[in-house]
């Protein structure tokens, strides 16, 4: 995936990774990386080795979440590029190692690009979170939630919908859920 991403990269002007930019910056609630930890993965194009971001990387925030979300072609930050973190693991539950409890939101439903036997889905993930101590949680989303993200997850129509539908999904797992953070 890296070296077709690197292909469309050099075919292109780089105008497509300035739009990609402002539309991720603009989505973003703020520019400043949180005080609170979050981790954003992505993965170097060049070498297929998992990058993860933080505040302290150096990195603008919106930069982290473009590269990490950049599904098909190589974003570039400083020298180097990268391609979505999606492609390390999709729930990327593995950073979580070492709490005591793990809430896991699945949005694609614990679909996964690699083979199973490589151990990188979803149940891998949280049976190596439980076997290491944590309790762990799993939220796919529902058939109206996965109704309505529709086909394209970055269609901006279809947010609304999503929106409230994933709210009616999170009311309706409430009381399961502080069940869990006792």
């Amino acid at each position: 995936m890296g070296a077709a991403a690197l292909d469309m990269d050099a075919a292109s002007d780089g105008s497509g990774q300035t739009r990609w930019r402002a539309t991720v910056a603009a989505r973003l609630p703020s520019q400043l990386w949180p005080q609170r930890t979050v981790l954003i993965t992505a993965v170097d194009a060049h070498t297929g080795e998992p990058v993860v971001f933080d505040r302290d990387s150096g990195v603008d925030l919106a930069d982290a979440v473009a590269a990490s979300c950049a599904s098909g072609f190589a974003y570039t930050i400083g020298d180097n590029r990268y391609i979505d973190g999606g492609y390390r693991r999709n729930e990327n539950a593995d950073l979580a190692a070492g709490y005591g409890r793990v809430l896991v939101l699945s949005p694609l439903g614990g679909r996964t690009r690699t083979p199973l036997d490589w151990g990188m889905h979803l149940a891998a993930q949280a049976d190596e979170l439980r076997a290491r101590g944590s309790g762990v949680e799993t939220i796919l989303p529902d058939s109206n939630s996965l109704n309505a993200f529709g086909s394209n997850l970055m269609d901006l129509s279809t947010r609304p919908a999503a929106a409230q539908a994933g709210y009616d999904e999170g009311r309706a797992l409430a009381e399961q859920l502080t069940e869990f953070w006792r």
